[in-house]
């Protein structure tokens, strides 16, 4: 019997880390990105709704598959059973830097300060 495998990432994303579950993980063909395949989400009826897992649930809606900057992952693990995916806001003392990103003339960055 082939046991599946189940990994959480957890990445820098507009000034929050994402922790997503997924069933598989690869390099991609594209250059520096790193993808996720089959995301998972809790699925199970509870009377409990977690606000972040739905944000993340609706970002991700339709989506078969992901591809993330490798300089944003901050930590890839298999795990045994799948989690609960969440966002978490970064506090001003972690040390944790995000990759410049241009910005076209006359424009802000939308999470800039």
């Amino acid at each position: 019997m082939k046991e599946d495998k189940i990994y959480r990432i957890a990445f820098y994303n507009r000034g929050e880390i994402y922790e997503l579950h997924a069933r598989g993980i690869q390099q991609s063909n594209m250059y520096a990105f790193v993808e996720v395949v089959d995301i998972l989400f809790d699925e199970r009826s509870s009377v409990v709704v977690d606000p972040t897992e739905e944000r993340l649930k609706s970002e991700f809606a339709g989506v078969k598959r992901t591809y993330i900057p490798m300089q944003a992952v901050i930590r890839i693990d298999e795990v045994e059973r799948e989690g609960t995916n969440r966002i978490t806001a970064v506090a001003d003392g972690d040390k944790i830097t995000p990759f410049p990103v241009p910005t076209p003339p006359g424009s802000t960055r939308p999470d800039s300060k």
